[in-house]
């Protein structure tokens, strides 16, 4: 049934990418939704961060859609849904800041059967948060930098209010699963006694499942050239399969699971 939630609700999104095997449990649809209200300097998706729709010579980035009209995308793969214990993750940019959209893509999704997971910074109100992360199965949510100054620095913004959201996750009563993801960034968020703050902050965290290390990376270069912006961190290299296990052994102090 097409409800005047599905058919008057709208928003921005920047793609739709099927059959990820990373953003989830089994085969999931991926709904990307556009603009960010951080600005993390290693971001891999330029074409995120601002709400506008925008033209390159050979590319559009962005859309305006309904619910229905993303839904029914959703809709194509769920056999591959049923047989693989997939379903549809919201992603960004930052899915919080079109609160409105997300939460009506995933109450439909869950509505009719789908599983859903969230990828999110959790940069947002708990009062926009909550009630997001009440029709999630699973909440990737990043812990980019534990200081606060540094923050600020990389990420043009505080963080404070990231985990004040993650402390207050442990009030829900709904379980979910939580996944914390950390990009490490060579020379930036990889020192001991970062990681080592993240970690002991981790493990107060009531739903957490497990953290998952993500190594730094450029693919996103040709993006920024594309969009005409420079690119901040052009002479970080990716960190080493040997760096990328230090940094598991010393979250693994803390925390039990972590990939």
């Amino acid at each position: 049934m097409v409800t005047k939630e599905k058919e008057e609700t709208r928003g921005v999104v920047l793609r739709i990418e099927r059959s990820s095997v990373h953003d989830g449990d089994g085969f999931r649809t991926v709904v990307f939704l556009k603009g960010c209200p951080l600005c993390c300097q290693w971001c891999s998706t330029p074409e995120s961060l601002t709400f506008q729709i925008e033209h390159t010579e050979h590319t559009t980035y962005g859309k305006m859609m309904t619910v229905e009209e993303v839904m029914k995308e959703v809709r194509k793969d769920t056999a591959f849904f049923f047989h693989s214990g997939g379903g549809m993750t919201l992603s960004g940019g930052e899915l919080l800041a079109q609160p409105e959209f997300a939460l009506a893509l995933l109450r439909e999704s869950r509505r009719e059967g789908i599983n859903t997971a969230i990828e999110t910074s959790f940069f947002a109100p708990w009062t926009v948060i909550h009630p997001i992360l009440s029709h999630a199965d699973t909440a990737f949510v990043d812990i980019k930098i534990f200081n606060r100054e540094k923050h600020k620095k990389y990420c043009g913004a505080d963080n404070q209010i990231i985990f004040e959201n993650l402390m207050q996750t442990n009030d829900m009563e709904k379980p979910f699963r939580l996944v914390v993801r950390v990009p490490i960034i060579p020379g930036i968020n990889d020192t001991e006694e970062e990681l080592e703050q993240i970690a002991r902050f981790c493990s107060e965290l009531r739903y957490l499942h497990h953290v998952q290390l993500l190594p730094y990376h450029r693919l996103g270069t040709d993006t920024y050239n594309q969009l005409g912006r420079f690119y901040p961190l052009a002479e970080v290299r990716s960190p080493s399969s040997e760096q990328m296990q230090r940094c598991r052994e010393i979250i693994r102090n803390y925390v039990k699971q972590v990939l």
